[in-house]
């Protein structure tokens, strides 16, 4: 039986934050669910339109377990830009499989709890130090998505049209071949406990 998460986040969400500890309980608990990491690209602009409130990072707080800095909570009222994270997850996926959980709890670490704004290479370099990855120059072209980052949002886009849903962040469990879109909510404040509901999601295809 093949099984695998999709986890559909963007690096700057405050909602996909508060989920990334469910991927993480699935990962460390459920080594042989594979994990796939699709960053969606949503804030791929620093614009009006991608300004967070605090009343939304209070229903995060209330419903969760992260929390967010005073530096970033300063920073409310600017435009957020992922575009850079999303090249760099995207490539991070696909050539260092075994690390992209990892650097992007790393990311979100910098960007919720020490207020960077992970816009510009300046931003990313001693992470991408950190875990030694040798990326190409393009990932850092803060203008524009790269190729692999571009279909791997049109490939969302095209899952989203089959769970009915264009809300993120999402979980989608693939067992075989049946898809199914878990409930994070329900599992924010004790991220342990979506692993009893996918032992349970296996047990009905094994």
């Amino acid at each position: 039986m093949a099984a695998e998460l999709f986890f559909i986040y963007d690096s700057h969400c405050p909602w996909s934050y508060a989920t990334t500890p469910l991927v993480n309980a699935v990962n460390q608990s459920l080594p042989e669910v594979v994990i796939n990491l699709w960053h969606c690209a949503y804030f791929s602009d620093a614009d009006d339109n991608n300004i967070i409130t605090k009343q939304q990072i209070a229903q995060v707080k209330d419903l969760s377990m992260v929390s967010f800095s005073p530096e970033y909570m300063s920073k409310l009222s600017h435009g957020k830009d992922s575009t850079l994270c999303a090249n760099l997850m995207t490539w991070a996926a696909e050539k260092s499989p075994l690390q992209a959980l990892a650097l992007l709890n790393a990311l979100q670490t910098e960007h919720f709890s020490k207020g960077n704004d992970l816009s510009e290479q300046a931003d990313l370099n001693h992470i991408v130090d950190e875990f030694k990855l040798s990326v190409p120059a393009k990932l850092f072209n803060k203008t524009k998505l790269t190729s692999d980052a571009s279909a791997q949002v049109h490939e969302i886009y095209a899952l989203q049209e089959i769970i009915g849903t264009q809300a993120i962040p999402a979980l989608l469990l693939a067992i075989n071949d049946e898809l199914i879109l878990l409930n994070h909510n329900l599992y924010l404040q004790e991220p342990n406990a979506i692993i009893d509901a996918i032992k349970l999601e296996l047990n009905n295809y094994a």
